[in-house]
């Protein structure tokens, strides 16, 4: 008989209806009831991407008498991290100051108040490698709940005491100033110090595509021209788009490597982390011409397109790195990997053999059970492209008809922000107007479906419907800057519109007067304590991606209101990048366009004339960091940039302004391309 999760949208939560555990998800209702039949909660957060979420859920929540424990001693409650950010970002952070660690599934218990008082993450059903078994734990839990409450209140009372002792005010300069030039550099120097010359990226395993980090680069590269900014770029975007990570067959990247040479993922893809790597070899494809660069980009918008677009226009969260490997048995990576034997199947002896030179194929394998993850070797210029294409191609078809991974197609309104913004640079800069309707598309579900009369948004929606769950600050910062993007790109101007509605709530909802930002709306659901993390995760932070939001509106609008805020915000920047470069990228990289200016391009003349769109393609093109671009008819005051912008001689002309004082204008999209270096 299915649980309360029978009626949730969450395709995670939906995973678990089924279990014997009588799962309740988060709400006040849960925590009422744990009050009154006086027993702990259970909080288990996960996602339905998470390999080993689905591990323990077969192991310890399917099976019956595990389920009679938790039903008769604990309240158990089932969260779904994607659609509550919020729950799982104040948990994990108790989880991680009391273990040194963390990850999914995450496995809290709680007191009826909400307050934690023992943690952990997997727990296997027998002991195992020095883990006791989920049923100890229960157990363990169950009698010092029974016997030892006092003492439960207690630490369950200095945690929270703790938890909400935590300010970031205290990090922040006291002038609340942006990083300078010093600051920059120093942050470029702790990368430099923490680079992996051999394989690319940053540190050793498990390795995490470094996104935002490669952004920081590319901009810093721009302004300073410094090369060695610019060679951890190449370095890491070229062994990762050769290595495991990268679906050599179809397009995208799985979410992490388990490895420091990017050769076996873990093989479930993000739309987040192919929404920002799409964007990131787009700009490095702008910067350095790449070849490599531009294929990347192309397949990666490809695949998103082609595998997470729903039916409403909008981008599915996730799919599974589990699948059927052909047996009822559901295998990580079964749908990727390959053996020689399998390529034979499918191509022949001769070209068998090829595709196993080519794509790093083996007997051995180097994956689980004699299979190989497909890798490209550095030669991929020096061999026959028509005949890689060929095998590309029938190995893709035959893959085809293998079972598919689940998908998760939960709409998360923040990563649609990203992958509009992905996907309209990336339609603009390769001549893909497909590209960019898919980003309007999804642009326009975010507002029919996700938007409400008041301009707030809700995080999630599901077949159209949106779900009970309010955004919080990352979500607001993302759309924003998605649809900021989308109007450079477009010269629609009430996509501008609708970011400062947006980015008014971050202002009025999510800043506080001292200036930081919290994670979670002022008049959100409270938790033990009010989420603000101004680092980045898998994601940019919600905090730096509203600077860097805040800060693009300004230099469209001439907002000082903005533009204060987005310094301010990036104050945290400023005591951050010289001890934690890695992990404050998508802050350093605003903080090079707030050095830069940013610098601000109005472009003017008759829609679709020739000269009009050599304009506008020179200004996208422009590597000046974080550049805002506003394209108009001549007497347009959609987006105020473009106010009183006259041609020049009858001819569309552009106009490049830093703090709205602007140069000479130019009809030469040459002259443009020359203005726009960094």
């Amino acid at each position: 008989m299915p649980n309360r999760l029978a009626h949730e949208t969450s395709p995670y939560l939906l995973q678990h209806a089924d279990n014997p555990v009588d799962w309740w998800p988060w709400s006040a209702a849960a925590f009422e009831e744990a009050r009154r039949r006086g027993v702990p909660v259970l909080l288990s957060v996960g996602y339905s991407s998470c390999h080993w979420c689905h591990v323990m859920a077969h192991e310890s929540f399917e099976d019956p008498a595990t389920a009679e424990v938790l039903n008769e001693h604990f309240v158990a409650v089932k969260v779904d991290r994607e659609e509550r950010p919020d729950v799982d970002a104040v948990y994990m952070e108790a989880v991680q100051a009391a273990t040194g660690q963390g990850g999914w599934p995450m496995t809290v218990f709680l007191t009826p108040d909400a307050e934690p008082f023992y943690f952990g993450t997997y727990f296997p059903p027998e002991p195992r490698h020095g883990m006791p078994s989920f049923g100890q734990i229960l157990d363990g839990v169950r009698n010092a709940w029974a016997d030892r409450r006092d003492e439960v209140g207690e630490v369950a009372g200095r945690i929270v005491a703790d938890l909400a002792g935590r300010s970031l005010t205290g990090a922040l300069p006291a002038d609340r100033r942006p990083p300078g030039p010093e600051e920059l550099h120093g942050a470029l120097m702790g990368l430099t110090r923490d680079f992996d010359a051999v394989h690319g990226g940053f540190g050793g395993a498990p390795k995490f595509p470094p996104s935002m980090v490669l952004e920081f680069l590319l901009r810093h590269y721009a302004r300073t021209g410094s090369a060695g900014a610019l060679e951890m770029v190449q370095a890491t975007g070229a062994a990762m788009a050769r290595g495991g990570i990268y679906d050599q067959l179809g397009g995208g990247f799985a979410r992490y490597a388990v490895d420091a040479t990017w050769t076996v993922p873990h093989f479930e893809k993000m739309l987040y982390d192919n929404a920002l790597l799409c964007r990131t070899y787009a700009h490095l494809w702008r910067s350095t011409g790449s070849d490599l660069a531009r294929r990347i980009a192309v397949e990666t918008a490809d695949f998103m397109v082609r595998e997470l677009r729903t039916d409403q226009g909008g981008f599915a969260s996730a799919l599974d790195a589990d699948s059927d490997d052909g047996t009822g048995k559901h295998v990580e990576g079964a749908y990727y990997v390959w053996t020689p034997e399998q390529l034979r199947a499918v191509l022949g002896d001769e070209d068998a053999e090829f595709a196993a030179t080519c794509f790093g194929v083996t007997e051995e394998g180097t994956f689980e059970e004699g299979a190989s993850v497909l890798q490209l070797p550095d030669a991929e210029g020096l061999v026959d492209a028509e005949r890689v294409g060929s095998v590309k191609r029938r190995l893709l078809a035959a893959r085809e008809e293998r079972p598919r991974p689940g998908r998760d197609d939960k709409v998360v309104a923040s990563w649609n922000g990203l992958a509009i913004a992905a996907l309209a640079e990336t339609g603009a800069y390769f001549d893909r107007p497909d590209l960019i309707q898919a980003a309007t598309d999804a642009a326009d579900l975010l507002v029919r479906v996700h938007m409400d009369w008041h301009a707030r948004l809700h995080r999630t929606s599901r077949d159209g419907t949106p779900g009970a769950n309010s955004g919080v600050l990352e979500d607001y910062a993302d759309v924003a800057e998605g649809f900021l993007t989308l109007a450079s790109v477009t010269g629609e101007g009430v996509w501008v519109e609708f970011a400062g509605f947006f980015l008014d709530t971050v202002l009025l909802q999510f800043t506080a007067e001292d200036g930081v930002l919290y994670d979670t709306a002022a008049d959100a659901e409270a938790l033990i304590r009010r989420p603000q993390d101004p680092t980045d995760n898998a994601t940019p932070s919600g905090w730096t991606a509203a600077a860097g939001a805040l800060l693009s509106y300004a230099a469209l609008t001439g907002s000082g209101l903005h533009r204060d805020a987005a310094e301010r915000a990036l104050g945290i920047v400023t005591a951050l990048a010289g001890r934690a470069p890695r992990f404050i990228g998508w802050g350093l990289a605003v903080a090079e366009a707030a050095l830069d200016g940013p610098r601000e391009v109005a472009v003017v003349g008759p829609q679709g004339d020739p000269a009009t769109v050599a304009l506008h393609r020179a200004a996208l093109l422009g590597t000046a960091p974080g550049a805002v671009v506003a394209l108009g008819v001549p007497g347009t005051d959609e987006v105020p940039l473009l106010q009183d912008r006259l041609l020049v001689d009858g001819q569309p002309a552009a106009y490049v302004c830093r703090h709205f004082t602007c140069e000479r204008p130019t009809t030469d999209p040459e002259e443009l391309t020359e203005r726009l270096r960094g």
